[in-house]
């Protein structure tokens, strides 16, 4: 039987957060529960805990657990912190769901200062299932038509996109993979270790080299990009 706990890849969100470590400030785009952010007070308990999340069950969840809550669309609004304040950015299974992602790796990398650590996990359009899907003509279960997906990541177009937009921005500290599809949680383990760019999921642990330059928002325009992508108020 699937474990899909496993595509959260906690293991390797504690992992890299003990890798950022020490860090003072920690903040979760689409905190869900809480859950990677009581892995940032395990690892530090002394830092303080952010979250961005919209809906109330998880709001009301997060705040009785004493995290400060921001509810506000990340794909339009301005992340409430100054420019670089938050010494660790964690985006768990997000990106996926999002069409800005221009904009919000705009505000994600105005947020972290040079140094400062970006945690991603995203589910892996490249995984064995995938692969094997496609290889039969059939569409990858990660970004289906009518689900909640509009985006799919591989480990190499993560990458490629954070330096073309923001060259020499971001190096990789840490890497891995959660989960290998359609095997058993043990045997999925091993497989996600051995073979991470075909695991289910892959996560990123990411460091700012240099101060930010717009360029989240200046690619997309530079590019020609047709797509109306929001980048910001006048632009």
């Amino acid at each position: 039987m699937i474990d899909r706990q496993l595509n959260y890849g906690r293991h390797l969100i504690k992992q890299f957060l003990k890798k950022a470590s020490p860090y003072e400030t920690v903040l979760d785009i689409g905190a869900g529960g809480g859950t990677d952010l009581k892995l940032a007070k395990d690892v530090n308990p002394k830092a303080e805990t952010f979250a961005i999340e919209s809906y109330l069950p998880y709001v009301e969840n997060l705040r009785s657990q004493g995290i400060t809550v921001y509810e506000l669309d990340i794909e339009r609004d301005r992340l409430p912190f100054d420019d670089g304040t938050v010494d660790v950015v964690i985006v768990n299974q997000v990106l996926e769901h999002i069409k800005e992602i221009f904009w919000v790796f705009h505000e994600i990398t105005r947020v972290v200062p040079v140094s400062g650590k970006v945690i991603v996990g995203v589910p892996n359009l490249a995984s064995l299932h995938n692969r094997v899907l496609l290889a039969m003509g059939r569409q990858p279960s990660t970004i289906r038509t009518n689900s909640a997906h509009v985006r799919g990541f591989t480990r190499g177009d993560v990458l490629k996109f954070l330096d073309d937009c923001f060259p020499h921005g971001y190096t990789l500290k840490g890497f891995g993979g959660s989960n290998f599809y359609p095997f058993p949680p043990v045997m999925a383990r091993v497989l996600a270790r051995i073979f991470p760019t075909m695991a289910w999921g892959i996560f990123f642990l990411l460091e700012k080299q240099r101060e930010y330059d717009d360029g989240f928002l200046s690619f997309p325009v530079r590019e020609r990009l047709e797509t109306n992508f929001w980048l910001g108020e006048g632009r």
